[in-house]
């Protein structure tokens, strides 16, 4: 380390005790925020999550003084690099998440920059209002980042961008003085502009430059045709030329338009005044229209747009390819029939559901007259929303793409006159043709942009270079076309390299002068927008850099452990909140810091096994430290849209891990959790009192590592595969079936036999009354913990000693089911990608036939071997939190319907994530208080919030050991609440 960085670690660490918020400079951290969802990297000086304005006045007078650079970020979704920097990234999401205001009769709304824009909307809601622009990120965009990347959406035919909604910015200056921007009459501009500082500064710079005629010439012959309406090329002096004073008649003048798409080059926004408008009509119908080709949807296009429709989106071949491997789109593609070329979803908001079947009809008739489309589902309600949900996933789909050939963002965001989309995509795939490449086309058909992403290999020298040729001649047919380098993504340090060719040199000069006044020490996110350094440069790959090849104990499909790590694109879905829904990521939605997302721990494990020295990649401290919130809950590999598995990544690394730094105590007892209840079970008093005990449990969990404060599972008084072999006799496997009775096979796991017993006695007597012979055949435990603590060589034994054991037995009139999710969902998960070479094929065929008890009943149910006439009839409500495992690899469908079976049963689904427990991770010592935060978020208040007779159902052991010391109500396993309902 030289001296200057020695000083400069000196003074930041000074910085650090004046900021109320939080200042980070190690290594992890950086690399962390070295990425956004661009093709770029570069380590920034230092990391800070400031907590109020006047940190961010400490930041810019640092900034100032050491002559480096703030780069503000949200939730880092970039695409064009534009948060990646070497300066200090100034992250807002953490605490700038108010909701300042709320002016129902005046329409607007006042808002920190940090607010998440889903969650504005759902505060918005109740006064049937909301904020128009959505992108497709919306679950976690915030409006900072919107207003900086003058963000719109796929409702942009409606609703526009952000700048058409943006009213007022309070924000601190270069100087760190505040500055307030607002609608401004002509009087009050030019008083503005007699000011002797920094704001008149600005104010007399934009008068002189857009008062001088040939300037005003310029600008309106060389931006792009107005006629496109995502236009986000440069900075938007076009549209401050529009305005009074300079064009007569115009709106009043109000610098929030230049704002909007600068990116964070110009000032450091503090707080946002928006306007808001009515909620949408409550009818939406989507009308699906399949093509056969690419072209003839874009023809199809123009004719949608006569009946003004919403939305017009493009989705193409290759993303709904995406969506057969994605386990959470693939139930979102059930309108799809064949394989189509490309479907178009043409979007109709209206009053009734009755006008958009009319409207629907029109259009459908006009297009089979003109030959174009041949299937036109038309769907609504929960249907619709599936659609959007897939069709916004695209950008995270696309990661899908196996080895080192990657959907780049390089000229994702060209935007010209919807009338001339056919022909220009025409022009655009002959370009790519001439190269020898094809490219994914989605998105907004309907404005004129289609997100197109080249297929190209960033880790090769020829395809780094032809990263750049691509941008140059693809830059150069939208300057043909009148056309914007950007429609919605921004310039950035990807496309601030060709505005001069987009604008011509006297417009860029003006850009420069713009900036200069603004940032006079060029402190505000420098090299974005003007200035860019080389767009092939500081990307996330080396050209010419060679890795090892990792020899891994998981079998990784047509791939290596680092190309997975690699699939995740930084999309950011791993950013979205508990308000939002879904699993991913309970740690993050706890901590809110980025630290804590599937996106870090992505991020971090491809750093190391890319740029690492040591023979064992996998050796670093730092990976342990990222990975170890994570919970294990599965939640990323079906809801990160790239199906980034870091369940499985964690494993893997523990166990290369384990191999350079040992094993700890608590590790191994957790792992060896089924040899060590099999020893209690010898004496279940004795254990159970050592367990339970206030002044034994207490010094039992101190010496394991354990939290004091939880408390510990029990041991039965017998196993349950001593209580099913004391009641029958020993059985062939090969034993027919008797009569009507259908033979199953039960999955006697670890937990169940131990220590859930009572539910497992349950589950078969159940399905014993149901008219089923259970039988417990001979396997070995599940292996769930020692998957749980990274030792996959000890699973890997496990599982390929159970699919010897149970293949042969286990088929489709014979199946195998199992009661906790955890344990039995390993046959279609784990245990594929742990099996032998000579075991693969057997493990695929098992898994096939492997289901949890849930899945079993409700299939019985659907053949109406099982019906409601064996249970009661007295009304009931249930509760249901679903397992993260369940959720991820099956369904809580099957839950629902069986808890539903009881005709006066009424099911609730509790809208929980994960429960915080994820195994033994809620007991560990230093987890203990995230994991009870976990369970606050949604599960715990919904408990506690339920009705004195609702029952509570979950299905996992460790949630309803979780839901018990959260909330001190006992959950039940399904199957105990439908023994309860028998008749």
């Amino acid at each position: 380390m030289n001296k200057d960085t020695l000083v400069m670690n000196s003074k930041l660490k000074e910085l650090a005790v004046q900021l109320e918020g939080e200042l980070y400079d190690d290594e992890t951290m950086r690399i962390l925020y070295a990425t956004d969802a661009s093709a770029y990297r570069e380590l920034p000086l230092a990391v800070v999550v400031p907590k109020t304005v006047d940190d961010l006045k400490k930041l810019i007078a640092f900034a100032r003084r050491e002559k480096t650079s703030l780069i503000p970020r949200t939730a880092g979704t970039s695409l064009a690099g534009q948060v990646v920097g070497k300066g200090i990234i100034a992250d807002i999401s953490k605490y700038f998440t108010k909701i300042l205001e709320l002016n129902q009769e005046e329409g607007w709304v006042r808002v920190e920059p940090g607010v998440v824009r889903d969650e504005l909307n759902m505060f918005l809601k109740p006064h049937g209002l909301f904020f128009g622009p959505e992108t497709s990120t919306a679950n976690r965009a915030m409006i900072g980042g919107m207003v900086g990347n003058n963000s719109c959406g796929s409702n942009s035919m409606v609703y526009k961008s952000t700048r058409e909604h943006l009213l007022e910015v309070k924000a601190l200056l270069s100087n760190g003085s505040e500055a307030e921007f607002k609608t401004l009459s002509i009087d009050d501009f030019h008083t503005r502009c007699e000011a002797n500082d920094l704001e008149g500064n600005i104010y007399k710079t934009v008068r002189s430059l857009l008062s001088n005629y040939e300037n005003q010439v310029g600008i309106r012959n060389q931006f792009p045709k107005k006629s496109v309406e995502r236009r986000n090329t440069g900075y938007a002096l076009d549209a401050l030329l529009d305005s009074a004073p300079f064009t007569a008649g115009g709106e009043d003048f109000n610098f929030c338009k230049l704002i909007a798409g600068s990116e964070g080059t110009l000032a450091f926004i503090t707080e946002i005044k928006l306007n808001i408008v009515p909620l949408p009509p409550k009818e939406m119908g989507l009308l699906c229209v399949h093509f056969n080709s690419i072209d003839e949807a874009l023809r199809a296009n123009v004719i949608a747009l006569k009946y003004k429709p919403s939305a017009s989106e493009l989705i193409d071949h290759y993303i709904l390819e995406c969506t057969k491997d994605n386990i959470e789109q693939r139930k979102n593609r059930f309108f799809v029939q064949g394989d189509p070329g490309s479907i178009l979803v043409i979007e109709f908001s209206k009053t009734n559901r009755k006008e958009i079947i009319e409207l629907a009809k029109k259009l459908e008739a006009d297009l089979r007259a003109t030959g174009l489309g041949y299937y036109f589902p038309l769907l609504f309600g929960d249907d619709s929303k599936k659609i959007w949900t897939l069709r916004k996933a695209g950008l995270g789909l696309l990661g899908n793409l196996p080895g080192d050939d990657k959907a780049v963002p390089v000229i994702e965001d060209t935007a010209v006159d919807v009338y001339d989309l056919p022909a220009y995509i025409r022009d655009f795939n002959e370009i790519l043709r001439k190269h020898g490449l094809y490219s994914v086309h989605y998105a907004h058909a309907g404005s004129g942009e289609l997100h197109l992403r080249p297929i190209i290999n960033l880790k090769t020298k020829q395809g780094n270079q032809l990263f750049r040729t691509i941008a140059e001649e693809i830059a150069t047919l939208v300057k043909k076309y009148n056309g914007s380098l950007s429609g919605e993504h921004g310039d950035g340090r990807l496309r601030g390299e060709f505005i001069k060719q987009m604008v011509g040199e006297r417009n860029y000069e003006m850009f420069r002068t713009i900036k200069r006044t603004w940032d006079p020490e060029n402190i505000f996110n420098p090299g974005k927008i003007v200035d860019t350094p080389s767009m092939n440069t500081m990307l996330r790959y080396t050209p010419g850099q060679q890795t090892p090849p990792f020899k891994t104990v998981f079998r990784f499909y047509n791939q290596d452990i680092l190309q997975h790590a690699e699939q995740c694109n930084g999309s950011g879905d791993c950013r979205k909140t508990h308000l939002s829904g879904g699993t991913m990521c309970p740690s993050f939605m706890a901590t809110k810091n980025e630290k804590d997302t599937t996106r870090a721990r992505a991020n971090i494990l491809r750093e190391f096994l890319t740029n690492s020295d040591k023979l064992n990649r996998f050796d670093h401290k730092e990976i342990y430290e990222v990975m170890d919130l994570c919970l294990s809950c599965k939640g990323c590999k079906s809801e990160c849209p790239s199906n980034v598995d870091v369940a499985k990544l964690k494993a893997e690394f523990l166990q290369h891990y384990y191999d350079a730094n040992g094993v700890s105590f608590r590790s191994r007892l957790i792992a060896n959790f089924s040899k060590s209840s099999k020893l209690g079970a010898f004496a279940p008093g004795i254990y159970n009192f050592v367990m339970t005990a206030a002044g034994v449990s207490t010094l039992v969990k101190k010496i394991s590592g354990f939290a004091t404060k939880r408390s510990m599972p029990k041991m039965y008084k017998t196993t349950l595969k001593s209580w099913h072999k004391r009641r029958s006799p020993v059985t062939s496997f090969k034993l027919p079936v008797t009569g009507n009775r259908k033979l199953v096979y039960l999955f006697c796991d670890e937990f169940t036999n131990y220590n859930d017993t009572e539910i497992g006695i349950r589950a078969i007597m159940l399905l014993e009354k149901l008219g089923y012979e259970v039988i417990i055949p001979e396997h070995e435990e599940s292996g769930r913990a020692w998957l749980s603590k990274g030792f996959i060589r000890e699973a890997k034994k496990i599982a390929n000693k159970n699919i010897a054991l149970l293949n042969p037995i286990i088929n489709a009139e014979t199946p195998l089911i199992g009661i906790e999710p955890s344990a039995i969902l390993t046959f279609r998960d784990e245990y594929i990608d742990l099996a032998d070479d000579d075991q693969f094929n057997a493990a695929k065929q098992l898994a096939q036939h492997v289901f949890t008890i849930e899945e079993f009943i409700a299939g019985e149910i659907e053949k109406g071997t099982i019906n409601k006439d064996k249970f009661t009839k007295e009304k009931r409500s249930v509760k249901l939190h679903g397992h993260c495992q369940q959720k991820a690899l099956s369904s809580i469908n099957p839950s629902v319907k069986i808890l539903s079976l009881p005709e006066n049963y009424s099911v609730e689904v509790i809208p929980s994530g994960c429960c915080g427990m994820a195994g033994s991770f809620g007991y560990e010592k230093e987890h203990y208080d995230l994991s009870m935060k976990i369970g606050e978020l949604v599960l715990f208040p919904a408990v506690r919030n339920k009705g004195k007779d609702t029952i509570i159902a979950a299905a996992g052991t460790s949630c309803r050991h979780q839901i018990k010391d959260g909330t001190k109500v006992k959950a039940l396993h399904p199957v105990e609440i439908l023994w309860n309902a028998l008749a």
